[in-house]
């Protein structure tokens, strides 16, 4: 007998009639075991309705912990992706932050490099006008040292009737004047001895 075709309800039980016959049952004892039968089938179908809500309740909140679970799940493996992105980019980020900074020192390193050959070089060039100048100046001195002696040796003393000259005592005093007028001052012999 399968649970769908016979349904038993406790009010079956109660309203159900039997047939009287002679040798039947006592009807005290059939009406009292209805009765506890009624009661008995009514307390188990309070009983497995009850169950039945139970198992609901407990099948949703079963639901929902898989539910709690799943979002909790993928949380987790949200956050575990977004970690290994947030190092990669990191990585990322410090690896061109490192070659930027390489990249600017070597531009400052070859600036600095370009500026000293050309310090070096406008160095090297102030040396040479320096040196140049000095043979320049050194070459006009001597010139002009060499027209002094030449016009010295040249043109005989005027002592005595030139206006403020004071006309040496003898031939001696006359020739230290002479060679006086020969010497260089001290910062000629300098410029010339450099």
């Amino acid at each position: 007998m399968s649970d769908d075709a016979f349904r038993l309800t406790p009010l079956d039980l109660r309203k159900t009639e039997f047939r009287k016959t002679m040798r039947g049952f006592d009807p005290a004892e059939v009406d009292d075991f209805r009765a506890r039968a009624a009661d008995e089938l009514e307390r188990v179908v309070r009983e497995r309705l009850a169950l039945e809500e139970k198992v609901k309740r407990q099948e949703e909140q079963l639901a929902a912990f898989k539910e709690r679970e799943k979002a909790m799940n993928d949380a987790l493996v949200a956050a575990q992706q977004l970690r290994a992105e947030t190092r990669e980019q990191a990585e990322r980020e410090a690896q061109m932050i490192i070659r930027e900074a390489e990249a600017e020192g070597e531009r400052r390193l070859e600036r600095a490099r370009r500026e000293v050959e050309r310090l070096e070089a406008a160095t090297q060039n102030l040396a040479r006008q320096h040196h140049a100048y000095l043979a320049a100046l050194r070459s006009l001195v001597e010139r002009q040292k060499a027209e002094l002696d030449a016009m010295a040796d040249a043109q005989p003393s005027p002592y005595g009737k030139v206006a403020g000259a004071i006309q040496p005592a003898d031939a001696a005093e006359a020739e230290r004047a002479r060679e006086a007028r020969k010497s260089s001052p001290k910062w000629i012999k300098n410029i010339v001895e450099e």
